[in-house]
């Protein structure tokens, strides 16, 4: 047997590869999410994507999977774990979405990997695929999250409101921000308690605050850099509880990292720059099944994994 599968499953798509021990791909499906959360029958839709590949293309010589609230949710974690051992046997593993990005990020690599997209969170381990893992944030927008898009729309509505009751002189950026929002300051809270996903919702106003932040407003310049202070806590704290003696290496993922501003505050406080991402999450569970195999995996595996990876439709759309 000679090829492994690795599988990312995200709330929203799942995307499946087997890889050979070139590390060329030679299958990667996509799919829908398998949130257990939001698909009640994720278990039955996990089983037959899986089932459907190793029947495709046969059976595989060790298999990860990258899946939500694995280590969250007890029950969703045992059911996760026996998908895991009844499709590979001892060699299968179901694991917390977020530690296969990590994986992936530095390419089995010790470090921190910060994930600012809708939530937050950070990540951290010394490396290897035994070593302790560190997670620090990820506690949901009730009381979490900080530093994430739906933390700076929140904020970001924060300041608007207090526009409105005249407790502060930032006119344009409120305006800017009840522009984005498609209201005028009468109907924020209807437009606020009808959205039917509140969650993307205040988080699509961050795009809006980073472009007033690189345009120099001096309210989304202070949103952005409540963020970064939170987020640098983040990656600090994560790498202070491994208990590594080695300076922090860190990498960066979501999309409220696609500012600049905020990219750039926080790798000021963090006091270095982040790593270029070596592989993507699909990767890092490929890569920790290639490793249960017994595979021998340097730089240049993880890099031609990454060229072949790179070159398929599904994972760019």
């Amino acid at each position: 047997m000679d090829r492994v599968l690795g599988l990312d499953g995200g709330g929203s798509k799942t995307l499946l590869a087997i890889v050979d021990r070139a590390g060329i791909v030679a299958r990667l499906d996509r799919s829908t999410g398998l949130d257990p959360l939001t698909y009640p029958d994720w278990q039955q839709r996990l089983r037959a994507l899986l089932e459907a590949a190793q029947a495709g293309d046969g059976p595989t010589a060790a298999g990860v999977m990258g899946l939500p609230v694995h280590g969250e949710i007890a029950r969703v974690t045992a059911e996760q774990d026996a998908i895991a051992k009844g499709i590979f046997g001892s060699m299968g593993r179901a694991d917390n979405d977020v530690r296969v990005a990590f994986d992936g990020a530095l390419g089995g690599k010790g470090g921190v990997l910060l994930l600012s997209g809708t939530g937050s969170m950070a990540w951290a381990s010394v490396g290897g695929a035994d070593a302790p893992q560190i997670r620090v944030g990820g506690w949901s927008e009730a009381f979490g999250d900080e530093g994430s898009a739906f933390w700076i729309g929140r904020e970001a509505l924060t300041e608007t409101t207090r526009v409105l009751d005249k407790r502060s002189g930032a006119e344009a950026f409120a305006s800017s921000i009840l522009a984005a929002a498609g209201v005028g300051g009468e109907n924020l809270l209807t437009w606020a308690y009808g959205l039917q996903n509140r969650r993307a919702g205040f988080a699509s106003l961050a795009r809006t605050v980073s472009e007033l932040a690189e345009d120099g407003d001096a309210t989304a310049l202070k949103i952005m850099g409540r963020a970064a202070d939170e987020l640098a806590e983040h990656a600090r704290t994560a790498w202070r509880l491994t208990e590594s003696a080695m300076p922090l290496t860190w990498a960066c993922a979501g999309g409220t990292f696609q500012s600049p501003v905020l990219r750039r505050m926080v790798a000021e406080r963090v006091g270095s720059e982040p790593e270029p991402l070596r592989l993507p999450p699909v990767g890092g569970a490929v890569l920790r099944a290639a490793m249960l195999a017994g595979w021998t995996v340097d730089d240049g595996w993880i890099s031609r994994l990454a060229a072949s990876l790179g070159a398929h439709p599904a994972l760019a759309s």
